[in-house]
């Protein structure tokens, strides 16, 4: 049975608009070659950390909400990590409620996008 998978990563401050979308896509093959489903995903920009990271107090915030097995994490976290890019992810499983809550959000979002 596949589950629903949140995940948030946030790449360093100094990379060009192109670095960032070339490791999105990067993170999204992973996602995809090993059976994943990408259902939606946010470019949150360039935001402040609550803390420095790596000397740094900025970062480009990116959220991928996929479908897939539980052996796809294993391996997307292990790419996160290879990846100098990346100065900080998390991952987590949706229950059914956080995943109603994420349809929600997202339907909620698509209507202020369309009221612009």
């Amino acid at each position: 049975m596949l589950n629903h998978y949140e995940t948030v990563f946030i790449t360093t401050p100094v990379l060009s608009e192109i670095q960032v979308k070339e490791a999105v896509e990067k993170f999204k093959a992973v996602i995809t070659e090993n059976g994943g489903n990408i259902e939606h995903e946010e470019a949150w920009g360039l935001r402040k950390l609550a803390y420095p990271i790596q000397k740094k107090t900025t970062g480009f915030y990116h959220l991928i909400q996929f479908e897939g097995e539980g052996t796809l994490v294993n391996k997307l976290e292990t790419s996160y990590r290879r990846d100098e890019k990346v100065i900080r992810f998390l991952t987590f499983r949706l229950d059914k409620y956080a995943y109603e809550y994420a349809l929600k959000r997202r339907a909620k979002n698509q209507v202020k996008q369309e009221e612009k």
